[in-house]
């Protein structure tokens, strides 16, 4: 029997265009959900009290295995307090981390710990999103084609964590010595699935991966997680957890059909701030530069230098020069891989860190100053850090956006006036059609040609 005041889900994103990810997922398909940007006050928790899933947005995609230990432990006692049927440590659907930073297998033993389990399920495949698993083996789309994950155009590149292993098991295997076991595609086909997958989780502690590839594998593995919750309630894994269960609970008559949603229309002017340093965000700023937006380039390493209070004061002031002419603007620190600054942005010595936090104080400002009703941060990394410059604590989900599934536009809670109410889009650095800046000004309808 599902206690009707406990949540179905409650989830940690490891970064924040993550668990905005997780959060749309849910929303679109019935699941009312609240995305907190930190453990909220009795207060803050009580104005979303029909939530069925509540999440916990986190950095811990950029950190380190010791920062992990000091803050997704408390992180994840509080979520297992909450009493959700399952508790889902969410990471991108690129499964792009290291054994020193953003370390899943780190992640894994800290929640096995906290919720008492011998074995930790693991979903990353997500077809919603172009990614597919198959024999344990990561695949992810690119431009209309689909890669292995160690030979994809950019995930192969990643400037902090690239990925040069496409088998997950032995990515993961770096990160942690438990033991990976795989339910692969042709055991979700088998009669006896769930009794070996019994098997696999009798065998000792460990990880137990499953594949999926479409439509037909993600239903039995989100069947098996429903199934296994009683005994493994805590799971890792992309938005593919969300897409899997969301089919288990329909079935057993838990959620309804889809959530309407109002467009909310243009906004005149809108200000973007992007410290990604993707093709696809560099390909998504000059379409938007061609479609009416002003682009200002900032150095990135002014930004997190000794100069960087002159530099944000700058930075803030050409910002306002646009707004007040009535144009949108992008502030930006890099435009493709090649303009990354590599070794001198390491995270190990805060510098990505500070950039976010910059670009978040510039947005600040920019908000403010111009009472601006919409703005978008572009980069995942990024994102975790900048939006916590605007004294938001929890996101709804506004208008999913199907064109580009995982990165909505959604809506800031906030006791400051400024931001709350404000319409915002956190986009990852691979997410989003190239007119995606231009989506978020028309409010999800295509912008007209110019």
């Amino acid at each position: 029997m599902l206690d009707p005041h406990a949540p179905l889900l409650a989830f940690y994103g490891d970064d924040l265009t993550g668990s905005t990810d997780a959060m749309e997922a849910l929303a679109q398909h019935g699941v009312p959900t609240v995305l907190f940007m930190q453990q909220p006050t009795v207060e803050q928790r009580a104005r979303f009290s029909e939530a069925r899933a509540i999440g916990l947005a986190g950095t811990s995609r950029s950190e380190t295995p010791d920062w992990m230990q000091r803050h997704l432990t408390p992180a994840f006692a509080w979520l297992h307090g909450l009493g959700a049927e399952i508790c889902h440590y969410k990471v991108c659907s690129t499964f792009d981390s290291s054994p020193e930073i953003g370390s899943i297998g780190c992640a894994i033993e800290i929640g096995a710990e906290i919720f008492g389990q011998a074995n930790v399920p693991l979903v990353i495949g997500a077809p919603e999103l172009k990614r597919y698993t198959a024999f344990g083996t990561l695949f992810a789309a690119y431009q209309g084609a689909t890669y292995r994950i160690d030979r994809h155009p950019v995930m192969s590149r990643h400037p902090v964590t690239p990925m040069h292993e496409a088998d997950l098991r032995l990515h993961l295997a770096r990160q942690t010595e438990r033991r990976i076991a795989l339910v692969d595609l042709a055991m979700l086909a088998a009669d006896d699935r769930s009794a070996r997958v019994d098997a696999l989780l009798a065998a000792g502690d460990g990880v137990v991966m499953f594949d999926v590839a479409d439509a037909r594998t993600q239903a039995a593995v989100g069947q098996e997680l429903w199934r296994l919750r009683r005994k493994a309630s805590f799971v890792v894994g992309s938005s593919g957890v969300e897409y899997a269960l969301l089919g288990a609970w329909r079935a057993a008559g838990l959620i309804g059909g889809s959530m309407a949603f109002q467009h909310p229309g243009r906004a005149e002017r809108i200000a973007v701030v992007s410290g990604s340093c993707s093709p696809t965000t560099a390909r998504q700023i000059s379409h938007a530069v061609d479609h009416g937006f002003i682009g200002l380039h900032i150095d990135a390493q002014s930004l997190s230098g000794p100069d960087r209070e002159t530099a944000i004061a700058n930075a803030i002031d050409r910002g306002l020069a646009v707004l007040q002419t009535g144009r949108s603007v992008i502030l930006y620190t890099a435009l493709g891989p090649e303009s990354d600054l590599g070794a001198s942005l390491d995270p190990a010595q805060g510098g990505r860190h500070a950039i976010g936090v910059a670009l978040g104080r510039i947005l600040r400002r920019l908000v403010e100053a111009e009472t601006l009703t919409r703005a978008v941060i572009a980069g995942g990394d990024t994102s975790s850090h900048a939006l916590r410059e605007l004294d938001v604590f929890a996101l709804e989900t506004k208008l999913p956006l199907p064109q580009t599934p995982g990165s909505p536009l959604c809506k800031a809670f906030s006791d400051q006036a400024a931001f709350d109410g404000l319409e915002i889009a956190l986009k990852g650095g691979q997410v989003g059609n190239d007119d995606y800046f231009c989506l978020i000004r028309e409010g999800g309808a295509s912008a007209p040609t110019p």
